[in-house]
């Protein structure tokens, strides 16, 4: 074989090689560098104080109101995470919540537990929410929050592929369903809330909204600020890894550093107790 056949096929042979498929499937795909999406979220990774604050169940005819009454008097930017039959009986609430600036995201119809459910309800129960948001709004939902924080992976993964939803859980969780009176919700948001924390609360409870007002300023009153969740995703930095001992006793390593919003779990990492009954 001559020498110059001989290059072709080392090339030929070096090119297929090269194309292989790295040898850790569990490392998703990157385009042009860039980290790949999380498909969950329940606390994130950023540079500065910035934490969300979300109300679930709603609206209410009520108490949504005077929510934003006290939301407007500060300034402040949320997000609901709203159940498709209240926003058929109180459109006019989720309108002037999207209106005065707050995201709506999506809490299912009924609020059932989506991982006992087929893909074909599950779809409906989102569909309808997402239309009924849409009606109210003039704009559809890209947040999607699974009452009981409840969601199977291959749910996610359906999900986000055919309704473009990202998945938002929680790491505070006040327990307010349980109704403990406004001091103790304040209490415990304000004890457990971090930079990067998503905060669970109901718009549906009068000791929620009773504590609202201590818990904003208390919050902020520790240098916190406000933000939707989408704006906070939008914020998510890498996180610094942190230094491995090695077993020899030699200068610590490190590990890669994580991608932006890599570090945020499936379920909550920060709450106080388990995920919420009525989140």
């Amino acid at each position: 074989m001559s020498v110059s056949r001989l290059l072709l096929v080392g090339s030929l042979g070096f090119l297929t090689f090269s194309q292989l498929p790295a040898a850790d499937e569990s490392v998703p795909a990157v385009e042009n560098n860039k980290p790949a999406t999380p498909l969950a979220f329940s606390w994130v990774h950023v540079d500065g104080p910035y934490v969300a604050l979300t109300f679930d169940d709603g609206p209410s005819a009520k108490l949504t109101p005077k929510l934003l009454d006290l939301l407007a008097a500060r300034q402040i930017k949320v997000t609901f995470f709203v159940i498709g039959q209240n926003v058929a009986e109180n459109p006019e609430v989720v309108a002037r919540a999207a209106r005065e600036g707050h995201e709506i995201g999506n809490h299912s119809w009924s609020h059932p537990n989506l991982a006992k459910m087929s893909d074909e309800a599950v779809r409906r129960e989102l569909q309808k929410t997402d239309e009924a948001i849409r009606s109210a709004t003039g704009n559809r939902p890209t947040l999607l929050r699974p009452p009981y924080g409840s969601i199977t992976t291959r749910e996610k993964k359906w999900i986000a592929n055919e309704f473009g939803y990202k998945i938002i859980l929680w790491d505070v969780d006040p327990l307010d369903w349980k109704r403990p009176g406004s001091t103790v919700v304040c209490n415990r948001i304000v004890r457990n809330t971090r930079a990067g924390s998503i905060i669970l609360a109901h718009d549906i409870h009068p000791g929620t909204i009773e504590a609202m007002p201590a818990t904003i300023d208390q919050l902020q009153s520790k240098g916190f600020k406000f933000v939707t969740v989408s704006q906070l995703i939008s914020m998510a930095v890498p996180e610094t890894p942190k230094p491995v001992e090695s077993k020899r006793g030699h200068t610590p390593t490190t590990g890669h550093p994580a991608s932006p919003g890599s570090t945020v779990n499936d379920r909550p990492t920060h709450s106080i107790s388990s995920p919420s009954p009525n989140g």
